[in-house]
């Protein structure tokens, strides 16, 4: 993984790294994708649709919990398909699950392909030089230590005019939770969810190009408490440095049910909870040479350039 910030410098909303790799490595033993993350990667699919490039092959970033083979696939049948996990945790889970599938595969009619799985940083990218046409990365906008970092990896693994898909969740979700815990004096229960126009503005940074971002308000219920504790434990824990720093006692667990059960009721009975999540789409573009009295620019990205002019000119 990419360098993450000085602890000191992060503000109690921000992710603990430690914590981070916590969740990560119990997030990794799962049997699969949360189904969360599976209708969000379905949603996110459906902005496949009106975007004109087939890619030849993609990378499926952090696949094993982003849970988007299907959909994707669904999609461009024919495209090779690579596993990059930003952990080595996650990198041997997807191993395990392609192992798994494999051994069922002799069943069925349709065999898939063993894909090889690798853990950033990439030494030996297997792909073409010039990078693939897309790069897929579900569910993973919030769940970065070095945000930055991250969007600089996937813009160096996309081709030239290749594009990115990825999602997260936004600064709405759990909000009625954060009031509970705000007004009952408690530690913060999650981190503060980065703002889409925000996110925008780091894929610019990042290198990217006409990032288009777009977001929807979803409600979640559930039927007790209990219910809707055991859910959020599954998609990832709180990882915020301002959380309580020690384990609860029963006691403090039962005021917490307790307070649920009363503030989220709606008024079908059941407790809801809002998520908010983010889709972004961008474009990796033509590299451009910042001309002066001596300008130096890189053989790989004259390459693109020529490669580039050769396709227009066409």
């Amino acid at each position: 993984m990419s360098d993450t910030p000085s602890s000191q410098a992060l503000p109690a909303c921000a992710p603990d790294p430690v914590a981070v790799a916590r969740q990560i490595r119990r997030i990794a033993s799962a049997s699969q994708a949360v189904w969360l993350h599976q209708e969000v990667a379905r949603r996110l699919a459906e902005k496949l649709e009106p975007i004109k490039l087939r890619p030849q092959s993609w990378i499926d970033w952090s696949a094993f919990s982003g849970g988007g083979l299907d959909v994707v696939q669904a999609h461009y049948p024919g495209s090779a398909r690579w596993v990059v996990e930003p952990t080595t945790d996650l990198a041997q889970a997807s191993e395990r699950l392609a192992q798994e599938a494999g051994r069922r595969s002799w069943r069925t009619l349709f065999r898939r392909e063993a894909v090889p799985v690798f853990a950033e940083p990439v030494a030996q990218a297997p792909w073409l030089p010039g990078g693939v046409q897309m790069l897929w990365a579900n569910m993973t906008l919030h769940a970065s230590t070095d945000l930055p970092g991250m969007m600089a990896q996937w813009h160096r693994h996309l081709a030239i005019d290749g594009f990115l898909m990825c999602s997260g969740l936004g600064p709405d979700t759990a909000r009625e939770l954060r009031a509970v815990y705000r007004d009952c004096g408690w530690a913060l229960p999650t981190i503060d969810f980065v703002d889409m126009h925000d996110l925008g503005d780091e894929l610019v940074k990042a290198g990217f190009s006409d990032p288009v971002m777009d977001m929807e308000t979803l409600t979640l219920t559930w039927d007790s408490a209990e219910a809707l504790l055991d859910e959020l434990r599954t998609w990832g824990g709180n990882v915020a440095r301002g959380r309580h720093p020690g384990l609860r006692t029963r006691r403090w667990r039962e005021q917490l049910i307790d307070v649920l059960n009363r503030r989220l009721k709606r008024p079908d009975g059941r407790l809801g909870l809002t998520v908010e999540v983010i889709y972004g789409h961008a474009v990796k573009p033509v590299p451009k040479a910042h001309l002066g009295p001596e300008t130096k620019v890189s053989l790989d990205d004259m390459r693109a350039m020529i490669r580039r002019d050769t396709r227009s000119a066409g």
